[in-house]
């Protein structure tokens, strides 16, 4: 049975704490901005993930989705794999790369066996995945639909870093659903936006995040593994 017959149930299973992805060990480098000092409350939170989510790595991840998600619409494999080795490509440091390609295998490994895809098994021939390309293989290859796939992504990747800074104890897990609440219309907005969007729309300013995720490979007390 397709997961579409579930309506969104699979996203909420796949983006879900608990799917085996291990994303709650990756920080994206806000264990390194903690340590700097970027990050000193919930002010600094939310204007660092409203920056990420406006020009940062969230933001070029959403329209990979999109584009991975067409091309298994358009059963254009030759396009998937390459929208995946791009997305390798634009990881700006090991540790991203690292991120990217965890999650997105274990992705592929755990979704292949509950929720079996033509697509997924495309994938398996890939050296490796970058998790936006996973989840959006997944999302085409069920016949979900695209825009709920992508607020549902965007979203997840918010939650997670807003998990992360509790966890670095620089904000309370109140303090975390406010911010998730105030940042509520730009994951919209970047749903949107992705849907809609080519290649030609990749790129980014948040430069002190990917600064963060460089030097948090040698940070000496961590942890996350980014």
């Amino acid at each position: 049975m397709p997961a579409s017959a579930f309506g969104d149930l699979p996203l909420y299973l796949w983006l879900s704490p608990a799917f085996p992805v291990g994303a709650f060990a990756y920080s994206h480098g806000l264990e390194w901005a903690v340590e700097a000092g970027d990050l000193t409350g919930a002010a600094s939170v939310e204007a660092w993930l409203a920056d990420l989510i406006a020009a940062g790595g969230p933001r070029n991840d959403a329209i990979l989705f999109a584009q991975a998600f067409r091309a298994v619409e358009a059963c254009d494999w030759p396009r998937l794999a390459a929208a995946n080795s791009l997305a390798l490509a634009l990881c700006p440091s090991l540790e991203r790369r690292l991120e990217t390609i965890s999650q997105g295998d274990a992705f592929v490994a755990a979704a292949s066996q509950a929720w079996a895809c033509q697509p997924l098994e495309r994938l398996k021939g890939e050296p490796s995945v970058a998790y936006p390309v996973a989840v959006a293989a997944a999302c085409a290859g069920h016949a979900l639909a695209l825009d709920a796939g992508l607020r549902a992504f965007a979203l997840s990747l918010v939650a997670n870093l807003v998990s992360a800074s509790v966890r670095l104890s620089v904000i309370g897990q109140s303090e975390g659903q406010r911010i998730l609440a105030a940042l509520a219309w730009e994951i919209l907005a970047l749903a949107a936006f992705a849907a809609t969007s080519s290649l030609d729309d990749l790129g980014g300013a948040a430069l002190r995040s990917d600064i963060a995720a460089m030097k948090h490979e040698t940070q000496y007390s961590r942890l996350f593994r980014s």
